[in-house]
């Protein structure tokens, strides 16, 4: 029953994070993705970057990485978060059922 209830949280915690990651993580991940990629290409090509084919493909990976982080940190906290409410919720019951086994 214990671990069900943790499995049952972790899903439930998860999907919180994908939620929460769809409504406040898309735009930043974007956003600091391709922003880092500039500074990156900048500090990498010595001053100004031209809008090259290169650039804009690099700033592009970039913010498809930036994107693919925010969504991972978004779902790993929640699930993180919702096994620890799962296992804090069926402290309860594991203490009922062995009281049960007892008596």
């Amino acid at each position: 029953m214990k671990n069900e209830t943790v499995k049952t949280g972790m899903k439930i915690g998860a999907t919180a994070g994908g939620l929460v990651f769809l409504v406040f993580g898309i735009m930043p991940g974007f956003y600091f993705g391709g922003f880092g990629t500039l500074i990156l290409l900048q500090k990498l090509m010595g001053g100004a970057v031209e809008s090259t084919l290169f650039v804009r493909a690099a700033v592009v990976m970039g913010s498809v990485v930036g994107i693919a982080c925010a969504a991972t940190v978004c779902l790993v906290v929640g699930g993180l978060i919702g096994t620890a409410l799962g296992y804090v919720v069926s402290i309860p019951s594991a203490g009922r059922e062995k009281a049960a086994e007892k008596a």
